[in-house]
């Protein structure tokens, strides 16, 4: 699995949220909702701190990572993380490996 964190997201993470020291905003599978590959399921995020990391990826100051729990939700593939300019909220793209 790779992670990518597009600039435009960097920057509305950067605007929107503050981190404590270790702390960096988790990706996860959450019930209800729709992804492009998952169907009753989608995306979520919150800030955390990382325990057992599946990846981590260091962008523009930040940490973003998602852990090994939630492996089963991002299996098989790479996610993308881009900016939504008119929803003023960040978009997910999944990508199959």
């Amino acid at each position: 699995m790779k992670l990518t964190i597009t600039p435009k997201a960097q920057e509305w993470f950067k605007r929107e949220i503050e981190l404590g020291d270790n702390q960096g905003i988790k990706f996860y599978g959450k019930v209800y909702g729709k992804t492009q590959v998952h169907d009753g399921f989608s995306v979520g995020m919150s800030v955390d701190t990382p325990e057992t990391p599946l990846i981590e990826e260091k962008a523009n100051g930040m940490m973003f990572f998602v852990e090994e729990t939630d492996e089963w939700f991002f299996k098989g593939y790479d996610l993308v993380v881009d900016y939504d300019a008119e929803l003023n909220e960040p978009k997910y793209e999944f990508n199959q490996v």
